[in-house]
């Protein structure tokens, strides 16, 4: 256990958020409604730790600048003041921040931007210039010397997968490098070099194996790595993950204390070492992880007041009405929408399609609290049921990529013991992927639960006859889809037919605004069974 400070021990604090995504306020910009979520009750909590305890180290471990319409507001429409998620970290005195992958998302002006804005290093070793192979931000970790003299060494590592999803617009000049060989590099500098008593790792990424059996839970695509880090890396004390929106703690692998701290800052992640001093030397002594809950906590005021004219400007965008809708568009249950055809998804692939051109689309619905359109559109809705800055490419593949797509996205259901339709462990856990469920419109397609995995498409059609497994066909689908994001390998390097770089959700309202009235239609091209 961890003791109090003394002269002869010290204990450090770790306190780390992760995959914030632009979440600010405690609210749901769906309805403005209450959510036990935002960096303004973290900061209350952060506030309470600095009181409680003398040697604090605050990190935030990226994806922190992309997610709500705060900070889509920010980056698109009004990026001349410093970012909102920036501010906030500046508030809080951020010792250090590391680049998460969806930090590219507004590409390398506003990411630029952000990192001269702040207060505190960004760092990153596994994100190198591709010319001169050194790290993207400069100096990847940073060192930090109590004033007993213990030296704390913190390295920043970004999973290297986001080639496979970025807008290669927005990476231009970069290469990114494989977490576990990168951190074998600058772990022993930081040890042998800088004299670090602790070295911390924070990791923008997530565990490829169960933290405490070592069984793999993922594909190992290196998009995470953190049981590696931990097994192969010698000299690491601590690991701060994210990525996967998990929530782990008081958990040691291979004597790595780790913690994840989920999403949105509905949690703080936090870790206490303690060292004793011998023959005048610290040597580390114990280690503990836990995770702060923001539930029943007030926002902090100052903080809430520091970023009330974003949030203003915010609101008021959100309330713009674009235009107005004939029929039903709502979501009343996302199990039903991804169970059979409906007006909602259906009209997301059909603008896809005539934008692009492209004869057959895919497309997903995110996340549970879609609340789909109403009579009146409003920008709200826009962002509240599109929530990511995708853009749009159409791609040329084959029947058989199409049916193995389909498959993919098949496995998402199973049938729960008493017969009833369920979200798979595969797409439930470490955390729900309901945004790589498919649905597909200019193809007619049925799928059969009852059917083994890998077997479950019975009918597949393209024109009235049945597909050509063999035939060529343009596809439109977001870039995280068509670079292979969630592990639809079968479109990873394909020809690149058209490349859409607007945003959907910008494309969507413009499409809307241009016609005035939209019609719910729904030509139940696709039905998910079971008997």
């Amino acid at each position: 256990m961890v003791g109090k400070q003394s002269s002869e021990t010290c204990v450090i604090t770790i306190l780390e958020t992760s995959d914030l995504h632009g979440s600010m306020l405690p609210i749901h910009y769906a309805n403005n409604k209450s959510n036990d979520v935002g960096l303004s009750k973290i900061a209350t909590l952060i506030a309470d730790e600095r009181r409680k305890e003398q040697n604090v180290i605050y990190i935030d471990n990226g994806d922190l600048i992309q997610g709500t319409p705060l900070a889509y507001h920010h980056a698109r429409l009004d990026n001349t003041p410093i970012d909102p998620m920036v501010l906030g970290l500046n508030y809080l005195q951020a010792d250090a921040a590391v680049l998460g992958n969806h930090e590219f998302n507004y590409g390398l002006d506003v990411l630029g931007k952000a990192v001269k804005e702040s207060h505190f290093p960004w760092l990153c070793a596994t994100v190198v210039d591709a010319a001169s192979g050194e790290p993207f931000l400069g100096k990847p970790y940073l060192i930090k010397e109590l004033p007993n003299g213990v030296k704390i060494g913190i390295l920043g590592l970004t999973t290297p997968y986001i080639p496979n999803w970025e807008n290669p617009n927005h990476i231009q000049g970069l290469r990114f490098e494989d977490a576990v060989q990168t951190a074998t590099k600058w772990v022993p500098i930081m040890k042998e070099q800088e004299h670090a008593d602790v070295v911390i790792v924070s990791y923008h990424g997530g565990f490829e194996r169960d933290p405490g059996t070592g069984a793999p839970t993922e594909p190992l695509t290196g998009e995470n790595q953190g049981y590696r880090l931990c097994t192969e890396v010698e000299g690491i004390d601590v690991l701060l993950t994210g990525h996967q929106h998990r929530s782990i703690a008081d958990i040691e692998i291979n004597g790595v204390v780790i913690v994840q701290p989920g999403s949105l800052g509905a949690t703080l992640g936090k870790v206490q070492v303690e060292l004793v001093q011998s023959d005048g030397k610290w040597l580390l002594n114990a280690k503990k992880s836990e995770l702060i809950s923001v539930v029943g906590v007030d926002a902090d005021p100052k903080l809430v007041e520091l970023v009330s004219e974003y949030e203003a400007k915010t609101q008021k965008w959100l309330d713009q009405p674009i235009g107005k809708l004939t029929g039903d568009m709502l979501v009343k249950d996302p199990m039903q929408i991804r169970l059979k055809d409906s007006a909602l998804i259906e009209f997301i692939n059909k603008v896809q399609m005539e934008l692009s051109g492209a004869t057959i689309s895919n497309t997903a619905l995110f996340d549970n609290i879609s609340p789909g359109f109403p009579a009146d559109i409003t920008m709200r809705d826009i962002v509240s049921n599109y929530i990511y800055p995708n853009t749009l490419k159409v791609i040329r593949i084959t029947g058989q990529d199409i049916k193995d797509a389909l498959e993919q996205s098949a496995e998402y259901f199973e049938l729960a013991p008493d017969g009833a339709i369920q979200v798979s462990a595969k797409f439930r856990d470490p955390k729900p992927q309901h945004y790589n469920y498919d649905m597909w419109e200019g193809i007619s397609y049925k799928i059969n639960l009852s059917r083994p995995v890998g077997t479950r498409v019975i009918e597949l059609d393209y024109a009235g006859k049945p597909l050509d497994l063999s035939a060529s066909f343009e596809v439109v689908m977001n870039n995280y889809r068509a670079g292979g994001g969630g592990n639809y390998a079968m479109f990873q390097d394909k020809p690149v037919v058209k490349d859409i770089p607007t945003d959907v959700a910008e494309l969507l309202a413009s499409y809307i605004m241009e016609r005035g009235t939209i019609e719910a239609t729904i030509n139940n091209n696709w039905e998910v069974i079971w008997d």
